[in-house]
Parts: C-alpha cells; structure tokens; sequence
C-alpha cells in the first residue's frame, strides 16, 4: 500500500512520516509530496522515503504526484483564506490518479465552530466529500505548540496575553496529531470523523503550569478583543494574522475548541501529552 503525505516537510508533515515508519510503514510505500525540492531531498535522505515535488495551485504537478497512490493524507495548506481553492486542486487531483482513501487534517467542532477558520476547512471537508473518495477528517484541535512557541516572552516578560478569558482549549502536541493521523492511514477501517483533542485548560491553567515548571512567574493577561488585537498589531504582526488570531481566541473563548470524548487517546493507544509535559520540552 502507497501512502502520500501532502505538505510533507513541514512542522506536521514530517512527523506523520516519522508516526508511520514508527508504526511500521516501509520507508519506500511512503511518498512525501511537498513544493521545496531541498527540503524533500533532505526528508527523503533522513528517512528513505521517495518524493514528489507539487504544490497545491498546480493540478497538473499534484495528479502526476498521486499517481500509483492508495491512501493520501491531505493537511491543511498555511495560507489562511486562501487554502479552499488549493485544497479542492488536491481532491481533484486525488480522483483524477484513482486515490483509494483520503485523510484530511480539518479542525474541531467544525461543522458547529463559529471560528473564521472553520469556514475553509468545513468548504474543504464538503469538497471532500462530493469527490465520492472514502474518506476521513482528522478535525484537530489546537496545538499546544501554539503556545509553548512564544515560551521565550512569556517567561521574560511574565505574561501571556490573550482575549480567551476563562475558555478551555483542548490542546495536544503535534506529534500527537501526527501519531493520530498515522494510525488512520493505516487502519483497516478508519471512522469517517475524529474530533481530536487533549485534556482541556484554560489559559489561566497554561500560565500556571509555566510557572510551575519553569520556576519563572507567569500570569494570564486577560484582555478585550481589541486591546488584545492592539498588542498583537504593536508586536509588528501583519493585520491577517492579528484577525486570525483573535478570532480563534474568541473561539476559544465560546467553546470552539473545546473537544468532548477521548478520539485521540483512542486512536493513538495512549493519553495525549499532558501539558506540564509538553511546557517542559519546550524549555529544554
């Protein structure tokens, strides 16, 4: 069995590759699929997979990139707003080379979530699911890396700023997701949907678990939308991205990112890092 990994040198990408080797996957049934030659050449020299250079504007690349494919794991393109149309080139694409089975890396609670980022993924699901490819949606929830990235200015200035108030957010590792995206690639029969999420905080609980492990105080700055949107703008990041990521705190903030039942343990054989964890590898 062919399995291709779209988006196969990025953060996520590389380690469902590294997941399904672990979990058994011959390096040579795998084909990483991506737009930066280097980068596959140096995946493919790390890890013995083959390569196939597309990018996803390009239908003709992708379909040439599928071909001799079973089963293909879609993740979400980086360019949010603009990820529908490339998306629906990969399903097309998909088709078109007689891919057997698609997964695809949606978001949680997307059918209901009022997050603007929910609107891409549901379109991409929907684009999914008239291809008549069987098919299942991994519907992540939020990485805990999203936070533990910033670790650096959290802990120098004592703060972590956010208009979440007191939502919860069920997040988990990338590496998580990725094991969880590896064991429906390889499963026999994979449910058509997996709300995927790790034990849930809250922002003021993510501080707490800084301070604890890191010995650095670190409080929660809760903020207004606006102000919150004022210090994203004044750290010097472009307006789509202060939209986005205000946004998704609102979300959060509604409950759109809080994830019921136990998918990702269940697919994954084990539970989801726990968040002291996770804070811990990111200060080492």
């Amino acid at each position: 069995m062919t399995i291709a990994i779209t988006g196969a040198t990025g953060q996520l990408g590389r380690l469902v590759v590294s997941a399904l080797i672990s979990r058994g996957a011959v390096p040579s049934d795998l084909v990483a699929v991506g737009r930066n030659p280097k980068k596959l050449a140096e995946l493919a020299s790390a890890t013995g997979v083959r390569t196939r250079v597309a990018d996803y504007g390009d239908p003709a690349a992708l379909r040439t990139a599928f071909e001799g494919v079973d089963r293909l794991l879609l993740i979400s393109g980086n360019e949010v707003g603009q990820r529908v149309e490339g998306h629906r080139n990969v399903v097309a694409a998909a088709r078109e080379a007689g891919v057997a089975f698609i997964a695809y890396t949606s978001i949680a609670n997307v059918e209901k979530s009022g997050m603007g980022l929910a609107a891409e993924h549901l379109a991409t699901e929907q684009a999914v699911a008239a291809s008549g490819i069987p098919h299942t949606y991994l519907r992540n929830g939020w990485y805990i890396e999203n936070y533990t990235d910033q670790l650096d200015t959290q802990l120098t200035h004592g703060a972590v700023l956010s208009a979440a108030g007191d939502g919860q957010v069920s997040a988990a590792t990338r590496a998580d997701f990725a094991e969880a995206a590896a064991a429906v690639l390889l499963s026999d029969d994979p449910a058509e949907a997996y709300e995927l999420g790790g034990a849930p905080f809250t922002i003021d609980e993510y501080a707490a678990t800084v301070t604890d492990v890191t010995g650095t105080p670190v409080a929660h700055q809760a903020l207004s939308a606006e102000a919150y949107g004022g210090a994203l703008t004044g750290a010097g990041l472009p307006a789509p991205v202060v939209d986005m990521l205000v946004d998704s705190d609102l979300g959060l903030a509604r409950g759109d990112l809080l994830v019921a039942g136990n998918d990702l343990a269940g697919l994954i054989g084990h539970p989801a890092t726990p968040l002291a964890d996770a804070v811990r590898a990111a200060r080492a």
